[in-house]
């Protein structure tokens, strides 16, 4: 009985090994199987993360490049960009890529500081716009202006565009973004051209006046020429006869002279005549010219005058030229000056200098058309014969031998013209 009791003992106690075996077995496989899906769990959060890591590094990447490009054209547009703070009504400079000597405030600076920079007639008009940005009546503003440096008389041109960057929940501007520049050559070739179509225009319109005014002056001589030429051989007196023909040859310089004043100036400004430069007594030539217009002039009222030393003033320069000036100085002085005298002369001048003028008791010249008398086509007194080519052509004159002409003169006290050459 005994015996079969610890058989019976041991079938139990190698059943619950064999339980305890198959459960032992049974666990680790649960355990191993937990371990795997924790590892594949752990593999795919790593993925996920890495892939959001890599999707945040191409952000930081494309963000990174796209401020390089922003600052990149700041700096090649020469742009500040700025931001107002509509509550605290204050600017904030985030980037400033202007020259080094244009106004920049200080972060924070109020509004109205930045006003008082601006020049007074500019800064009610910009200010107007940038309120009714302010109060949302408008989107955008684009304003020009001029800007003082502060502590300097230094004024610039700038220019603004300016738009609403952020609003409250009631759609009212909490913020202004806006970018300034300066456009001082902008402006300067705005004037340019500007002066350029006026001046355009003005020539225009005077080249029409030239040619009308040259239909009459060259009809003039020739209807006297033509017409005392019909009437000569009928006239039989002596008298009569010496006045016509007088009267004819008279014309004919008249003619003579203005195609002259055509071709003289065509040929200047074409730079087809070379300067001739000799030895001469200037004086002797300003005895010459005094000498060749009292013969000439019909005006017994107007004393034409030398004064000149007996001593020789020996110059070098082309004859010619300086002779033509004259001749055109003088048809000028004898045209406006009804009495008292005309005088040439000259004067020695600083920096070896001299300076050859010619000086009439006429009506002389208002200030504000002296500058324009040496241009083409100019005539001051419409009434007065002549085809307004006598003193551009001493310009050119002038201009061609390196030399300065002028004129001193105030209206109803004659006129001086002068031509100033440098002692060679």
């Amino acid at each position: 009985m005994h015996h079969i009791n610890e058989l019976i003992a041991k079938m139990y106690l190698s059943e619950i090994l064999l339980l305890m075996k198959i459960s032992s077995d049974f666990l680790m496989w649960i355990i191993g199987a937990l371990i795997i899906v924790a590892a594949g769990l752990i593999l795919l959060w790593q993925r996920r993360e890495q892939k959001h890591l890599q999707e945040e590094l191409n952000l930081l990447e494309t963000m990174n490049k796209q401020n390089v490009e922003y600052d990149l054209v700041l700096k090649a547009m020469k742009l500040a960009t700025w931001k107002l703070d509509v509550l605290s009504y204050t600017v904030t400079f985030d980037s400033d890529y202007r020259d080094s000597n244009s106004y920049s405030p200080a972060s924070g600076t109020d509004v109205d500081d930045v006003f008082n920079h601006l020049v007074p007639e500019d800064a009610e008009r910009t200010q107007h716009s940038l309120q009714q940005l302010i109060e949302g009546t408008i989107d955008e503003i684009h304003e020009e202006y001029r800007m003082k440096l502060p502590h300097s008389d230094i004024v610039y041109w700038g220019e603004t565009y300016a738009m609403i960057g952020k609003r409250d929940d009631d759609g009212q501007p909490l913020e202004i973004i806006g970018t300034s520049r300066r456009i001082d050559e902008q402006k300067r070739i705005e004037e340019e051209l500007t002066s350029a179509r006026n001046k355009a225009e003005e020539s225009d319109r005077l080249k029409s006046a030239f040619l009308a005014n040259m239909s009459h002056e060259i009809r003039t001589p020739l209807n006297a020429i033509v017409g005392f030429s019909d009437i000569l051989p009928m006239v039989e007196n002596k008298e009569e006869r010496v006045q016509l023909i007088s009267l004819i040859q008279e014309n004919n310089h008249k003619l003579l002279r203005m195609i002259n004043d055509i071709v003289n100036i065509s040929k200047l400004e074409a730079g087809a005549q070379p300067i001739h430069k000799d030895v001469f007594d200037l004086n002797m030539l300003l005895k010459e010219k005094a000498e060749q217009f009292r013969s000439t002039n019909t005006n017994a009222d107007i004393d034409i005058i030398a004064l000149v030393s007996e001593k020789p003033k020996q110059i070098v320069s082309d004859r010619m030229r300086i002779s033509e000036v004259l001749d055109q100085y003088m048809h000028n002085a004898i045209k406006f000056t009804e009495k008292g005298s005309i005088t040439l002369g000259y004067d020695q001048m600083p920096g070896d200098y001299t300076r050859i003028w010619v000086r009439d008791t006429g009506k002389g010249i208002p200030t504000d058309k002296q500058d324009k008398i040496f241009n083409h086509f100019v005539k001051l007194d419409e009434f007065i014969p002549g085809t307004g080519l006598g003193l551009p052509i001493c310009r050119s004159i002038a201009k061609s031998m390196d030399a300065h002409i002028g004129v001193d003169s105030q209206e109803g006290s004659g006129s001086t013209f002068w031509i100033e050459l440098k002692n060679k």
